[in-house]
């Protein structure tokens, strides 16, 4: 791979279409129609961490991927002007133009759709997809296991808001001619792997990690590799070489949720801001620098503002940190080598600082009762919801299946011909696009729970 390919304005499902704004690039045209989508704006009630609402504010997946795109279009900006600035007399102009003004906005809007493909209350939405379809039994494993291919099936059973994310991005919109750039698809494709080369962290690629695509979408993924000069990885074509700018999305993400998260859990009381503090400072502890920043926060009279000027200052210091690692190690991201995420490369004093977060958030916060308590009751509505419907497309014929089949909109297609793949998929387009609110409030009403009223 080299800078000069790894770009293009083509638009997946539109290549032959040249529509040119005088004030809007194509690159910003990406951005807008995703934040005028209704994806987009369903985050704003899927859950992040934390259950929603509550009287107190804490993140959604909304205000998760917002500053995400803040992060992440400070990297694009720093990491495109020093391209321009190494190899000012090998880019051509084009490409001297995309790296010092649009790949800031390419990594912002890949940060703002990726996680547009994660379902209802949060990670937990995934494990229980995954979870309904690998303990199917009887007459539905029978007729799943009949009527699609090994990789169809894992596409459920291996379900990944990653892959769903890419799925929305290039079929779902596609019927809303959103049609996105190239560029910008490729940067989202955090695994680019199917569903049956993925999940399998022994082979020591980060490709195959988790997965990237499902099985629809499989030549649409084929397609960008082809036209970015992505390295395949295996002689299938089912793996490929992430794309350089993913590194920089992923290091968005990284930064951001393991501070937010600790600013939501203090906003809860579930972490002091004493604890906040001895978690934060020592990444500042050169002398000089340590004195200078616990002087700025003993200045400050309220803690929410404490936690939040800390957060800021190591926003920065880290997304320069990354910035210096990405030049660092750009032979293997450009050889398809790199196996690692540009955070897990900082310097070994940074990593420890950072695993010190992670532990504390594995065990105050990611376990905290209020967490496991939603986790457990998407359990419960996303098998709830899948049992009824998945039932309802095998067995269209019963009265209860014609009425269910009737809840799902006209852009949720359900096939009468033999179809079962793309039939399961509509169903879980359905589910996995709902807010956290509409699927219980869908749960409660078709089982019964709750009787509608006009």
């Amino acid at each position: 791979m080299n800078w000069q390919t790894l770009f293009s304005n083509k638009r997946l499902g539109a290549e032959h279409r040249n529509a040119q704004e005088h004030f809007r690039t194509d690159y910003m045209r990406d951005y807008d129609r995703l934040i005028f989508s209704s994806q987009f704006r369903r985050l704003q009630n899927k859950t992040q961490v934390f259950p929603l609402p509550g009287a107190v504010f804490v993140h959604n997946r909304l205000t998760h991927s917002l500053e995400v795109a803040s992060v992440g279009r400070s990297l694009g900006k720093a990491i495109g002007e020093k391209i321009v600035e190494k190899y000012q007399d090998s880019l051509n102009q084009e490409a001297i133009e995309f790296y010092k003004f649009e790949l800031s906005a390419v990594v912002m809007t890949a940060c703002i759709a990726h996680d547009i493909g994660n379902p209802p209350f949060g990670h937990s939405g995934e494990e229980a997809i995954r979870t309904y379809f690998r303990e199917l039994e009887g007459e539905k494993l029978q007729f799943l296991t009949e009527n699609l291919t090994e990789n169809q099936f894992n596409d459920f059973k291996w379900f990944e808001g990653n892959a769903n994310a890419f799925r929305i991005l290039t079929t779902i919109f596609n019927k809303s001619s959103l049609n996105l750039t190239y560029a910008t698809l490729a940067s989202i494709i955090k695994y680019p792997a199917d569903s049956s080369s993925g999940f399998k962290k022994k082979t020591g690629l980060i490709s195959t990690k988790k997965s990237g695509f499902f099985d629809s979408e499989s030549e649409f993924f084929r397609r960008i590799a082809t036209e970015l000069s992505l390295h395949p990885l295996n002689d299938e074509q089912t793996v490929f070489a992430r794309h350089p700018f993913v590194f920089l999305v992923e290091a968005a993400d990284d930064i951001c949720y393991r501070i937010i998260d600790l600013e939501d859990a203090h906003r809860l009381n579930i972490i002091s801001i004493q604890e906040a503090r001895e978690l934060l400072e020592p990444f500042f502890e050169t002398q000089e620098g340590k004195r200078s920043i616990k002087e700025k926060v003993d200045t400050i009279e309220d803690d929410k503002q404490k936690l939040s000027f800390l957060r800021a200052m190591l926003i920065g210091k880290l997304v320069n940190q990354c910035t210096e690692v990405f030049f660092e190690y750009e032979k293997q991201l450009l050889d398809g080598t790199l196996n690692k995420p540009l955070i897990d490369l900082l310097d070994e004093k940074t990593i420890s600082l950072i695993k010190r977060i992670d532990d504390i958030s594995v065990k105050k916060i990611y376990n905290h009762k209020s967490v496991i308590e939603i986790e457990i009751a998407g359990y419960h509505v996303i098998g709830g919801l899948l049992k009824e419907f998945v039932s309802a497309v095998l067995s269209p014929e019963t009265a209860k299946s014609r009425k269910l089949l009737q809840l799902m909109p006209s852009q949720f297609e359900i096939k009468k011909e033999d179809n079962a793949y793309q039939n399961i998929l509509s169903v879980v387009d359905f589910i996995s696009g709902m807010t956290d609110v509409f699927a219980i409030d869908l749960y409660r009403k078709i089982t019964g729970i709750q009787i509608p009223q006009l």
